[in-house]
C-alpha cells in the first residue's frame, strides 16, 4: 500500500495525531499581525483546522491534500464553521492543477515526512506557488538524524536543511521550536520557520 492510500485510509478509519486543530504558531502569528491576510494557501491540509482557522480570520484559503477522506472531513468542518475555503484533491510533489501564487503558504509537516527525492520535487511544485514577499510558515520535526531512524526510514528535516533548500530565495526566521533536541526521546525536537521570498531577479 503507497502512502496516498495509507494515509486515506487513516483519516477514514481513526483520528489521525495530527488532529489537534489549529496549530499554535500559526494562530499567533496571525494575531500578532506578523502574517499578512491575503490569498492563503494550506499544503497537505488533512482535515482542514489550520484552513479554517485562516478563513475564520480574513484570508483566501485554498486547502490542498492528497487524500480524499481527509478533504471529506475538512468540507465538512468548513461547513460547520460557515466558512468558505477551497479545498482541492492534489499531491505536493505532481500538480494536477494550477493553483496560481499566493501571499501565504503553509506547511504543517508535510516536507519533512517526504523522501530526499521527493522533497526536491515538492519545491519544484510548490516554489512558484510564492511571489515576491509571500510569506511561509514550515512546521517540521527536526534533529540530527540517528542510526536506527536510517535503518527504518524514519524522516525528519536535520538542523541546517531548511536553510539549505529555501535560504536562496528566501528570508528565513525560526520562530519557534526545540532549543536543543532531546535525542533520548522518541520525538526529539520540532521547529517552526516564518520565511519572506525574496524578489529575484
Amino acid at each position: 500500500m503507497n502512502s496516498q492510500s495509507l494515509y486515506n485510509v487513516g483519516y477514514r478509519y481513526a483520528r489521525m495525531p495530527w488532529e489537534i486543530g489549529a496549530r499554535a504558531e500559526l494562530i499567533g502569528l496571525v494575531r500578532s499581525g506578523r502574517l499578512r491576510r491575503g490569498r492563503a494557501i494550506d499544503l497537505g491540509c488533512g482535515t482542514g483546522a489550520n484552513s479554517i482557522f485562516l478563513a475564520q480570520q480574513g484570508f483566501d484559503v485554498t486547502g490542498v491534500d492528497f487524500a480524499p477522506a481527509a478533504l471529506v472531513k475538512a468540507r465538512a468542518a468548513a461547513e460547520r464553521a460557515e466558512v468558505d475555503v477551497h479545498f482541492v484533491l492534489d499531491d505536493l510533489t505532481s500538480f494536477r492543477h494550477d493553483h496560481g501564487t499566493f501571499d501565504v503558504l503553509v506547511d504543517y509537516g508535510v516536507l519533512d515526512d517526504l523522501s530526499p527525492e521527493r522533497r526536491d520535487q515538492y519545491l519544484a511544485n510548490v516554489l512558484p506557488l510564492a511571489r515576491p514577499d509571500s510569506q511561509f510558515l514550515l512546521w517540521c520535526f527536526e534533529w540530527p538524524p540517528r542510526r536506527w531512524e536510517r535503518w527504518v526510514g524514519m524522516r525528519t528535516m536535520e538542523p541546517g536543511e531548511v536553510n539549505r533548500r529555501f535560504g536562496d530565495r528566501f528570508a528565513i526566521e525560526r520562530v519557534a521550536g526545540t532549543a536543543v533536541p532531546a535525542m533520548w526521546r522518541f520525538i526529539p525536537g520540532f521547529a517552526a520557520y516564518l520565511m519572506t521570498r525574496r524578489d529575484l531577479p
